[in-house]
């Protein structure tokens, strides 16, 4: 039984390295290729995050910066417009978080993908493109730089620079409060749910003993 006490972290900062990864519409299915969603846990998906525009059809590296040493310890994406179109997998989220992702700030995002990492306290925030664009190209030419992102005040931090970024309020509010794990969320809050569910005179209060004797 999971602890009833467990606590779900608050998701109000980020600090790390950066890596850019440039495009419009980038989609779920160039994030994690639907081959490699036959898994029965997500744990692994990460070494094939972009896997189609890492490599070839003969597994040879192509130009790409997952793909550079440089980039390896960064745990802050930088994206462009719509990045997480296409199909609601939420693989996507899943295998980046397990790459190492912890932020992602870009143009923009599909809205489905944003739930989905919110749901992973993978904050998704956003800025205008030329913004966007000063940023990747300082994190190109500053692989080591360190970038601060701060959730609840909506600034991001890099090289002497503050630039502001939009949260969804929703996802502010439940990565500053910690309340972005449902899961969790209902785990810890579980005496108070069954009392509740014990005083609706609408549940079958035999359900419990009768499976008890089953």
């Amino acid at each position: 039984m999971s602890d009833p006490t467990e606590e779900i972290p608050e998701v109000d900062y980020v600090e790390g390295t950066g890596v850019p990864i440039r495009g419009n519409d980038i989609d779920t299915d160039q994030i994690i290729p639907a081959r490699f969603m036959k898994v029965v846990t997500f744990d692994g998906l990460g070494e094939f995050a972009f896997f189609d525009l890492r490599f070839d059809d003969d597994d040879n590296e192509k130009d790409h910066p997952l793909n550079e040493e440089r980039f390896q310890d960064a745990n802050v994406m930088v994206v462009n417009n719509n990045f997480g179109c296409g199909s609601s997998r939420e693989h996507a989220p899943q295998a980046l978080m397990r790459w190492g992702i912890d932020a992602i700030i870009g143009e923009g995002f599909a809205e489905i993908f944003a739930g989905n990492c919110l749901a992973l306290g993978i904050p998704t925030l956003t800025a205008d493109h030329e913004t966007i664009n000063a940023l990747q190209q300082w994190v190109d030419n500053n692989p080591d730089g360190d970038i601060e992102v701060d959730v609840a005040a909506e600034t991001v931090r890099y090289g002497g620079h503050e630039i502001s970024v939009s949260v969804d309020d929703a996802q502010r509010k439940a990565l500053v409060e910690g309340i972005w794990d449902t899961t969790a969320l209902m785990k810890a809050n579980r005496n108070a749910i069954e009392e509740t569910a014990g005083d609706l005179p609408y549940l079958d209060q035999t359900r419990s003993g009768v499976e008890a004797d089953d």
